[in-house]
């Protein structure tokens, strides 16, 4: 694509989002889990995005995902196998873009989070360039509209329990590990044979 070509897609992107935008604010979030495959796009027509991988221990955030009913697009959460398999991709690919363009997208580890809500918070907001509120800290007091599978999670604060859920499923997990194999092990890093490619 020439410059103005991936100027053009960009702007096509930002008029057919902006149906979704209910407030005039200069930043919305973009959170479509298959996002990740097209970071080296977006990068490109969206210069000026900020692009933010949040991860989670592989084995919770694969059952996250096998348990919950998509409406459409998400075919490989029915099956733990193509999960496993979709989530070392997703490791791949973001191991690529670390080692491409350091610095460019900013990881956040669910985990981390948890423990530490303001510190990965202030890191989060200075990476997109904005200033820390304490609201940020109160995101469930929100009144605005959510339509994701998270609507609910969003009305609460952050709580543990969710991050070792996966384990009353542990005895059946066999084929996810299998599929995800050195991602599991390494996780939160990336297995080193992938930085080797």
């Amino acid at each position: 694509m020439t410059a103005d070509e991936r100027h053009e897609a960009g702007g096509e992107y930002l008029r057919r989002s902006s149906v979704q935008r209910r407030t005039s604010r200069p930043f919305f979030v973009d959170k479509l889990p298959n996002n990740w495959m097209f970071v080296p796009f977006i990068q490109l027509v969206l210069p000026n995005a900020k692009i933010v991988d949040a991860r989670r221990h592989p084995l919770g955030c694969c059952m996250s995902n096998f348990r919950q009913h998509f409406a459409r697009g998400q075919d490989f959460s029915y099956d733990l196998t193509d999960l496993g398999g979709y989530y070392a991709d997703y490791v791949r690919l973001m191991t690529h873009m670390d080692a491409l363009m350091p610095g460019r997208v900013h990881r956040v580890i669910y985990e981390r989070m948890i423990d530490d809500t303001e510190a990965e918070v202030r890191a989060l907001l200075d990476y997109c360039g904005l200033e820390f509120e304490a609201a940020c800290l109160e995101f469930y007091k929100t009144e605005r509209a959510v339509r994701t599978a998270s609507s609910e999670q969003v009305r609460k604060p952050i709580y543990k329990d969710a991050a070792d859920e996966w384990r009353r499923y542990d005895a059946y997990l066999d084929p996810l590990r299998e599929a995800l194999g050195p991602v599991l092990d390494a996780y939160p890093e990336a297995p080193a044979t992938f930085s080797q490619r």
